[in-house]
């Protein structure tokens, strides 16, 4: 918030036509250069406004780069995110939300449709990769030994395919001995599965879940899991092309 004062004349007023309220009470930050030209001018952040810049990002964009960009608060941005999610759910963009960061993709039902444009066929996912992703998904972040613990079997190559894939990401690093990876899911990961959010991950039967918890015992089956329904989901930019996997 800016305190504009109006010079009377060309003396001492107008070195400080430009004065910011929380300024430090020195002489020489008021003699800085005027705010208006440090900073863009506000821009109103309508819901068509903030579609149209989703729309030209080459990337997901963090709430804080909207709204440095749009010149205004957190909860602007938020509201605006709101509104903009509801508006979309009748249409072929969804608006996809990972945390902090947000993008568009087109919605799951026109999928095909656009795979067929671009020339691209859905990828396919093993039993075994679609058995690790779904740990991933449901326990991240969680390190490759937690993912073995769980399926009983060596899983490197499968979590590498994952990676590779970029339907798995890395997330950081864990503070247990040796600081392994800590793996998680992205964008790639809602586009293919068709969801807006983690939020929308189908519930996990008791069961399932207390041994996921548990992190070993007996072998958790792919079958167990819900996410094998959506296997072949189609959703994104087009899906990207692929084999299937070993």
């Amino acid at each position: 918030m800016t305190e504009r004062v109006e010079p009377a004349d060309a003396g001492l007023e107008g070195e400080h036509a430009h004065a910011t309220m929380a300024a430090e009470p020195d002489d020489g930050a008021l003699a800085a250069a005027p705010v208006d030209a440090e900073r863009p001018a506000p821009i109103e952040l309508t819901e068509a406004a903030l579609e149209a810049l989703l729309f030209v990002a080459e990337k997901p964009l963090s709430r804080r780069e909207i709204a440095g960009l749009a010149g205004t608060d957190r909860a602007t941005v938020d509201a605006r995110l709101g509104d903009l999610e509801v508006s979309l759910r009748a249409r072929g963009i969804r608006l996809l939300i990972d945390g902090d960061r947000v993008e568009l993709a087109t919605a799951p039902d026109g999928g095909p449709l656009v795979a067929r444009y671009v020339g691209a066929e859905a990828v396919r996912l093993s039993p075994a990769s679609l058995e690790t992703l779904a740990i991933v998904a449901y326990r991240q972040p969680v390190t490759k030994s937690a993912v073995e613990r769980i399926r009983g079997v060596d899983s490197d190559y499968t979590i590498r395919t994952l990676l590779h894939r970029r339907l798995v990401v890395e997330l950081g690093r864990s503070s247990a001995a040796g600081r392994p990876f800590l793996y998680g899911t992205g964008f790639d990961f809602l586009e293919r599965f068709g969801l807006t959010s983690l939020d929308e991950l189908p519930p996990l039967d008791g069961d399932v879940a207390a041994r996921l918890a548990e992190e070993g015992g007996e072998p958790v089956s792919d079958s167990l899991f819900p996410l094998d329904a959506a296997v072949d989901g189609e959703v994104g930019r087009g899906a990207p092309p692929g084999a299937d996997a070993p």
